[in-house]
């Protein structure tokens, strides 16, 4: 169990197991964060801006306090959950035993942790992932959030803005979306989904099961079953999903199957593999393969 210390501008964090801000931020999961010339983070969430540092085993949590950490960043960090025990039950899959990459990865992205994060923030920020990059899609999420978020407060020297509540995104221009935001043809996409979170809330409930969430998001504009798949398991955090991009069928096919196959039976074969936890598989493997160019 980890303990909590008051210091000075912040808090520390010891004793944490199975966490790496590194292998959190940069397995793809989450977009409203930036890395400092310090090699800390900056991460914008819940209408909060906090700093990490990782030294000597410890967390140090800036511009915090404990009762934040206790009411917010313990569960965004998802800590009830036994990341030790998940490797131990993904060590007994059947991937597992065909080869060692799912250990290397394991072993490689040791500290991934799934963010529990805002839902509506998840649905934007995947539609706007679709077939773009990373610093572009962290780029649109930052400018979004100026142009039609709160201020939340200045933090050494940069002004810090909530990402946009659904109702007023609902009732932004998407011209003005395309245009001030540089989201392309994703701008018209971002509105409907703000008027369908505003005007139809239980379709996206986290009380709905997988698959009738599944259905629910599918039928929002740009939403198809990759970005479904990632809202799912980054916004509810559901681990039966495995989001298939273009890294993820290539480590697929490089590591397990031996040939190009469609992303549909990727899907599957995912399923055989990982069983129940293949979420957390695909991120320990999506991190291990990005980061060491395998299959590209």
């Amino acid at each position: 169990m980890y303990t909590i210390e008051t210091i000075d501008g912040g808090i520390k964090v010891s004793g944490l197991k199975d966490f790496n801000i590194e292998h959190i931020f940069e397995c793809g999961q989450a977009f409203n964060w930036e890395k400092t010339e310090d090699d800390t983070y900056i991460i914008v969430a819940y209408n909060k801006v906090i700093e990490l540092e990782e030294k000597d085993d410890d967390l140090y949590i800036y511009n915090s306090n404990e009762e934040d950490f206790v009411n917010i960043w313990h569960k965004y960090f998802d800590l009830d959950r036994d990341y030790s025990e998940i490797k131990k039950e993904l060590a007994k899959t059947k991937a597992y035993s065909l080869n060692e990459s799912l250990q290397e990865a394991m072993e490689f992205g040791y500290g991934i942790r799934i963010l529990q994060q805002d839902q509506f923030e998840m649905i934007v920020s995947f539609i706007i992932s679709a077939n773009n990059q990373i610093p572009r899609i962290k780029k649109s999420i930052k400018i979004l959030s100026e142009t039609y978020g709160d201020f939340i407060q200045t933090y050494k020297g940069n002004d810090y803005y909530a990402f946009p509540r659904a109702e007023v995104l609902a009732k932004a221009d998407p011209a003005e979306v395309k245009e001030v935001a540089r989201v392309g043809f994703r701008n018209q996409r971002i509105v409907d989904a703000g008027q369908a979170f505003l005007t139809r809330p239980e379709d996206f409930s986290k009380d709905l099961s997988d698959e009738k969430l599944g259905e629910n998001l599918i039928e929002l504009n740009g939403v198809g079953p990759k970005v479904r798949d990632c809202i799912l398991l980054f916004g509810y955090n559901r681990p039966k999903t495995f989001p298939v991009d273009v890294w993820v069928k290539r480590l697929m096919e490089t590591l397990y199957i031996g040939y190009e196959i469609p992303n549909k039976k990727i899907l599957e074969k995912g399923t055989e593999l990982f069983g129940d936890l293949r979420g957390y598989a695909q991120q320990y493997l999506f991190y291990y393969a990005r980061e060491n160019k395998i299959g590209k």
